[in-house]
C-alpha cells in the first residue's frame, strides 16, 4: 500500500476548499489545504461576496438618510460620507472572517500549504518548491474576472476596474460604467450610486439578469431605474481608451449599427467569472477542460483521473458559494467513505441590491420549455410587497413573489422573490422544495404575522386559488 503525506489534499481555499478541508478533517482524514493569498478564504471572504456586502449595507443606511426615507419615519438629518470609515468596515469585517477560518483550520488540524499548487502526478501537489502526496485531491481553485477584448483592466489607476478594484476607489466617481448587467455590476454599481455616483450599465443582451425569471427580470429593470441607474441594453462595448483619469468607451448596438462614445471617471468591468485553471498543470495528472474551461465531473464529483475530484466554480453549473459549500461537504464525506448529496435543482441564488432578488428551481420560461412549450402545464401565483403589511409599514413596497407549480401534481417548481429581505425568505422555499412540497402546503402553512414572509404564503394561495390579501 502507497504511503501518502496525506490522506486529502484540496487546491483553493475559498467556499468550497476551505470547507472541503474542515469536513474531511472532522471526518478522521489527515487534510491539507494549498492557498497562495495571505488570508484564507479565497475571492468570497477576501475580495467578492463578504466585503461587496459590508459596502452594500453601509451603503444603504447612508442612502436612506440621503435620500428622505429616514426622514419620512421622522429621523432627520444630513448624512456626511467618511468613505475612509466606510472601507475601513470593509477590512475590518474581511479581517475576522478570514482569521476565524485560520482559527478552524487550527482547530481542526487542517495543514495549510501556503503557495500556489500545481500537480506533478495524479497524487502530488507541488507547493513552494516541494512535493506533497495525498490519496485523494480535491481541486476547488473557484473562478476569476472574465476579460473583454478591447478592456485593459488596471485596478491601481482606478479607472478601469473589475470587482476587486471597484470596492478600493478612493473617491466616489462622478460617472460609472458598468459593462455588465449581472448581478455582481448590479450590486458594485448600487453601492456607487448610493453613495452619489451616475451609474449607467451597458448590457449586451436585451434584458438585465440573464437566466433569471422573465417578470423579475422586467421588475428589476424598473426599479432600478427608479433608483436612477440607466440602462443601454442591447449594446455593445467595442473598446475603452484611458487618457489621464478619464475613459472613453465605444459602444455599439448588439444588432448591428453606428458606434457611439461617451465618457467615464470609472468603468467597471463585470461580464462574468471563468474556472481558475490555469497553472494547475491539469495535464501532468491526466486531466483536460470543456470548451469552458472547466472541468467536467460525474454526479459523486469525481474526474475522470482516479482520485481526483473537483468543486465549485471549476466545474459545470452556477457560480456560488453556497453551491461550493455544499459540493465541498458532500465531497469530503464521499470521500471518507459516507454518502454525500447535493441537489442541484434546488440552489437559490440572490442578488443584494436594494430590494434584493432571489430565485429558486425553474423559472416560468423553463417550466414552460420542460412540459413542451405547453403554457397550460405551469401554474402560477403571483403577491405583490405593496400588498404586504410588513413591507408597506416600512416603506419598503417594491416587489413581488411569484411560486411557480407544476398544474398536474401541484408541485412547486421555483419561486422568484424581489423584497428586502429576499436573500433569507427564498430558504424557505429552497427547503420546502427540497422535501417535495406543493404550493397548497406552503398556503396552509402558518405565517407568523406581519412579516415579509407572508408574501410566500399569499403567492401560493394564488397558484390554486386567490390570496386573501389582494
Amino acid at each position: 500500500m502507497a504511503e501518502y503525506d496525506f490522506d486529502v489534499i484540496v487546491i483553493g481555499s475559498g467556499p468550497g476548499g476551505y470547507v472541503a478541508a474542515i469536513r474531511a478533517a472532522q471526518l478522521g482524514l489527515r487534510t491539507a489545504c494549498v492557498e497562495s493569498r495571505e488570508t484564507l478564504g479565497g475571492t468570497c471572504l477576501n475580495v467578492g461576496c463578504i466585503p461587496s456586502k459590508a459596502m452594500l449595507h453601509a451603503s444603504e443606511y447612508f442612502d436612506a438618510a440621503a435620500n428622505g426615507t429616514f426622514a419620512k419615519m421622522g429621523i432627520k438629518m444630513k448624512p456626511e460620507l467618511d468613505l475612509p470609515a466606510m472601507h475601513a468596515q470593509r477590512v475590518d469585517a474581511v479581517k475576522g472572517l478570514t482569521g476565524g477560518i485560520a482559527f478552524l483550520f487550527k482547530k481542526n488540524k487542517v495543514e495549510w500549504l501556503k503557495g500556489l499548487g500545481s500537480f506533478v502526478d495524479a497524487n502530488t501537489v507541488a507547493v513552494a518548491g516541494k512535493n506533497h502526496t495525498a490519496k485523494d485531491i480535491v481541486i476547488a481553485t473557484g473562478s476569476s474576472v472574465t476579460p473583454l477584448p478591447g478592456v485593459e483592466v488596471d485596478n491601481d489607476k482606478q479607472v478601469v476596474v473589475d470587482s476587486t478594484g471597484a470596492l478600493e476607489l478612493a473617491k466616489v466617481p462622478g460617472h460609472m460604467v458598468v459593462i455588465g448587467g449581472g448581478v455582481i455590476g448590479l450590486e458594485l454599481g448600487s453601492v456607487w450610486r448610493r453613495l452619489g455616483a451616475k451609474v449607467t450599465v451597458v448590457e449586451f443582451l436585451d434584458q438585465i439578469l440573464p437566466g433569471m425569471d422573465g417578470d423579475i427580470r422586467k421588475e428589476a429593470n424598473k426599479i432600478f431605474k427608479k433608483q436612477g441607474i440607466e440602462f443601454k441594453l442591447s449594446t455593445k462595448v467595442t473598446g475603452v481608451t484611458v487618457k489621464g483619469k478619464k475613459a472613453t468607451l465605444t459602444v455599439e448596438p448588439a444588432a448591428g449599427g453606428p458606434a457611439e462614445t461617451f465618457k467615464a471617471d470609472c468603468v467597471l468591468l463585470s461580464i462574468g467569472r471563468r474556472p481558475n485553471t490555469d497553472g494547475l498543470a491539469l495535464d501532468k495528472a491526466g486531466l483536460a477542460t470543456n470548451q469552458r474551461g472547466q472541468i467536467e465531473v460525474d454526479g459523486d464529483f469525481r474526474t475522470s483521473v482516479p482520485g481526483v475530484w473537483a468543486i465549485g466554480d471549476v466545474i459545470p453549473g452556477p457560480m456560488l458559494a453556497h453551491k461550493a459549500m455544499d459540493e465541498a461537504i458532500a465531497v469530503a464525506e464521499i470521500i471518507a467513505g459516507h454518502i454525500g448529496i447535493v441537489n442541484r435543482d434546488v440552489i437559490p441564488s440572490v442578488v443584494y441590491t436594494w430590494p434584493e432578488i432571489a430565485g429558486v428551481g425553474l423559472t416560468e420560461e423553463r417550466a414552460i420549455d420542460r412540459a413542451g412549450g405547453d403554457k397550460r402545464a405551469v401554474k402560477v401565483g403571483k403577491f405583490p410587497m405593496l400588498a404586504n403589511s410588513r413591507a408597506k409599514t416600512n416603506h419598503e413596497s417594491d416587489g413581488f413573489v411569484k411560486v411557480i407549480a407544476d398544474a398536474k401534481t401541484d408541485r412547486v417548481l421555483g419561486a422568484w422573490i424581489i423584497a428586502v429581505p429576499a436573500g433569507t425568505m427564498i430558504a424557505q422555499v429552497a427547503q420546502a422544495m427540497e422535501f417535495g412540497t406543493t404550493s397548497e402546503d406552503i398556503a396552509y402553512t402558518c405565517h407568523a404575522h406581519p412579516t415579509h414572509s407572508e408574501a410566500i404564503k399569499e403567492a401560493a394561495m394564488a397558484v390554486v386559488s386567490k390570496p386573501t390579501h389582494l
